[in-house]
């Protein structure tokens, strides 16, 4: 993995010793309207990031990508993340704090994993997850090219009752 630089902000790829950052930003009650939960401890996720650092599943068949998101501030943002297959297919997913929600930061974020991921890891298809009632984060994925799966896509890949599959094949 390499470190990227879209225009506005970095992408370094995420190591153990970004856990206690990374806690405080993931710590944000916001976040979670839709999604997941926050980290437990900052010992939790340093050990998960430490897990993450190797960069693959158990197995070999997955390489696991993910990167924090720095501003020019120094302060970081959030992360962005994919599961790259070796069919040429990621599965993707990302969070910001909530105070930096509606600045185009998330949408560089992503479009620069998306391009790094076609460039470097010969994905040809991009995958996305999330709640329904997730609009924001919709928008955010319809504004990069994203549709909602097809009956076919979504019999490959199905989600639960409140979730959207949604299919990106970059041009």
């Amino acid at each position: 993995m390499r470190i990227l630089a879209p225009a506005r902000l970095t992408l370094e790829p995420q190591l153990a010793s970004h856990a206690e950052e990374m806690f405080h930003v993931l710590s944000d009650p916001a976040i979670y309207e839709y999604e997941n939960a926050p980290p437990a401890s900052v010992e939790w996720l340093r050990e998960r990031y430490t897990m993450l650092e190797s960069r693959q599943s158990a197995d070999g068949c997955q390489q696991w990508l993910n990167w924090v998101i720095r501003l020019p501030t120094s302060e970081l943002a959030g992360y962005v993340q994919a599961t790259v297959y070796s069919d040429g297919r990621a599965a993707i997913a990302y969070e910001l704090g909530s105070r930096y929600w509606g600045r185009g930061i998330a949408r560089e974020a992503v479009q620069a994993m998306i391009d790094e991921l076609v460039a470097r890891y010969q994905v040809r298809t991009v995958s996305a997850v999330l709640r329904r009632a997730n609009h924001r984060s919709l928008r955010l994925l319809e504004r990069l090219g994203f549709a909602l799966a097809s009956p076919e896509q979504l019999a490959e890949h199905p989600v639960g009752p409140d979730e959207v599959l949604m299919q990106f094949q970059p041009g």
